[in-house]
């Protein structure tokens, strides 16, 4: 019986032990505060006036373009003195034809009206004679009158080989075919040697250098867009043009329901004609509440914010974003003026997380 009691007593020992080790111990590390996930810069959001815009697209087109051609026909091309890309200035000689045959009809005409003028003398010293022997009766009537219509023809005739005379002399002043302005030739049929007739293209120029951009716009921005509005072009090689509306397309595509709005560039930008590059033109001015894009956290195609609390953690927000630019995003709606927005690092928080604010000791 006492061997009993001494093997249960052994045994409520035992129990006891191991009890005593399953209990848990203190832990040094609960003790210690908990350290922060990430060092981060706040930024409260900034309140900005941001215009509107209606984005477009289409094709960098010349402002007008001149076709240049002959003006008179059966002459050869004997001096070719432009090609493509040429800048050329108005009244510069690109093209010269032969003048041989021209100026043969030219010396011959000449000599046509001092035929013509000779005659008018000679009418005109017979008439005067009729004019003075009328009262005499000298002379028949029906003389008189053959002597005054005669000086009458002379002068006619002289007046026609004058008028062809001019034609002439406009017809050697063809043989040299000038710019018809300042401009860029874009296009040159002229070969030498050809035989050209008259209306036959030589070249195309785009007028003074100036190029606009013809761009998409959809219908339903339309009402808003007026001539004189700015607008920013993405142009080649990333580079940024900034031009004006210049005029608004009074008909839209039932095709596409887009119109065009044409924008005038600068002058002194002479981007390459027929590229295609895209753009967005500015409407009207309104208040918009932004971040920075970098506080912008993008997950399983959702916005969202981290903004930090009194107690320094690290909130996850959704957010619905607006329009974009100049490393800004308008935020609809989520955060308001109030809130400690992350600016950076956000991608590496988790919601509830402990930071640390730049700056702070």
């Amino acid at each position: 019986m006492v061997s009993l009691r001494i093997q249960a007593t052994s045994l409520a020992a035992a129990l006891f032990g191991v009890a005593l080790m399953l209990l848990p111990f203190p832990s040094v590390a609960a003790d210690q505060p908990e350290a922060p996930a990430l060092t981060v810069s706040l930024a409260a959001p900034a309140q900005r006036e941001w215009p509107e815009t209606a984005p477009a697209s289409g094709w960098l087109k010349p402002w007008q373009e001149a076709v240049i051609a002959s003006e008179t026909s059966g002459l050869r091309i004997t001096d070719v003195l432009a090609d493509v890309g040429s800048a050329v200035k108005k009244g510069q000689t690109l093209v010269r034809l032969s003048q041989d045959s021209v100026l043969a009809d030219l010396r011959k005409q000449e000599a046509a009206v001092r035929t013509a003028k000779a005659n008018l003398a000679q009418a005109t010293a017979h008439a005067d004679r009729a004019r003075q022997l009328r009262p005499s009766g000298a002379l028949s009537d029906q003389n008189i009158v053959e002597r005054l219509t005669t000086e009458e023809t002379a002068k006619a005739s002289l007046e026609s080989e004058e008028a062809a005379l001019e034609s002439q002399k406009i017809k050697l002043e063809q043989t040299t075919v000038t710019a018809v302005d300042d401009g860029l030739i874009t296009s040159r049929s002229a070969d030498l040697g050809t035989v050209v007739a008259s209306g036959t293209e030589l070249f195309r120029m785009v007028r003074q250098q100036r190029v606009e951009w013809q761009a998409e716009v959809s219908a339903r921005y339309l009402p808003r867009i007026s001539a004189g509005l700015n607008v920013d072009i993405d142009g080649p090689d990333c580079q940024l043009i900034q031009g004006r509306v210049r005029l608004v397309g009074p008909s839209v595509s039932t095709g596409t329901g887009r119109a065009i709005v044409y924008v005038a560039l600068p002058i002194d930008v002479h981007p390459r004609v027929g590229l295609y590059v895209t753009g967005k033109i500015e409407l009207e001015i309104t208040a918009a509440l932004t971040v920075p894009e970098t506080a912008i956290v993008f997950r399983d195609g959702i916005n969202y914010v981290f903004v930090v609390d009194k107690d320094k953690r690290a909130q996850r927000v959704r957010v619905e974003t607006g329009r974009r630019g100049n490393g800004e995003v308008e935020i609809l709606s989520g955060v308001d003026r109030s809130s400690q927005v992350v600016t950076s690092g956000g991608a590496f928080l988790s919601d509830n997380a402990l930071v640390k604010i730049a700056g702070e000791g």
